[in-house]
């Protein structure tokens, strides 16, 4: 039998009112012991994501543990983002068995869940592990992670994979949310994020627009 293709996206890929972003622990304490990822990268594509799901206005809860006891604030450049948001304080490792955050997941009611934060393989592997097992569809953002080691990192994100979770980056979370440069509302914000926060792909949109005035499609 023969296959027809159709100029259509597939049922997998994310787009920005499909899902809900949580980004958990990204605080002082937790970043000071992380060594998978330099710290620079990681307030960078945690900067990243939050302004993309901002911008796109995708459900997003921040989340943080033992703020004001032991962790520290939650960094700048994700509360930039969110001006005003209330965090959700935890006590427990695992956001999944707090039940304020669990109360906002069934408030926002979306069955795909986002995750990124520290570390990967207590604060991440908690609540994909525990969504997973209730149902949830599960996307984990790699590189807007972190972790004790690097080992600690890659064995968390075989662990979560092998359970069905889908692993990603934070440049491909922008990107997909945006998917079609003729989508020009959101245009701008996207290579503006990406300038920004994109790396060496946003100093080439930089380039592009500045020396020829030129821009993606």
């Amino acid at each position: 039998m023969s296959i027809k293709a159709t100029p259509t996206a597939g049922a997998k890929l994310l787009t920005p009112t499909d899902h809900t972003l949580v980004m958990i622990d990204f605080q002082s304490q937790m970043a000071f012991a992380t060594h998978s990822i330099d710290a620079v990268n990681l307030r960078n594509n945690a900067a990243l994501v939050a302004h993309a799901a901002a911008g796109f206005k995708v459900s997003t809860i921040l989340t943080t543990v033992a703020e004001k006891s032991f962790s520290g604030p939650m960094f700048s450049e994700i509360t930039d983002a969110f001006p005003g948001q209330k965090m959700l304080d935890r006590t427990s490792m695992n956001t999944w068995e707090d039940a304020a955050v669990i109360e906002r997941i069934n408030e926002i009611g979306k069955k795909r869940i986002v995750l990124s934060g520290l570390w990967t393989g207590v604060c991440i592997v908690g609540p994909a592990l525990s969504a997973i097992d209730q149902g949830f569809e599960v996307f984990v953002i790699a590189d807007a992670c972190g972790d004790v080691s690097a080992e600690a990192h890659n064995r968390a994100m075989d662990r979560m994979v092998q359970a069905g979770a889908q692993p990603m980056t934070s440049l491909q979370y922008l990107l997909e949310l945006q998917r079609d440069w003729a989508r020009t509302d959101t245009y701008e914000m996207t290579t503006g994020i990406a300038k920004k926060f994109g790396g060496a792909y946003g100093l080439g949109v930089t380039y592009a627009k500045t020396m020829f005035g030129a821009h993606e499609g």
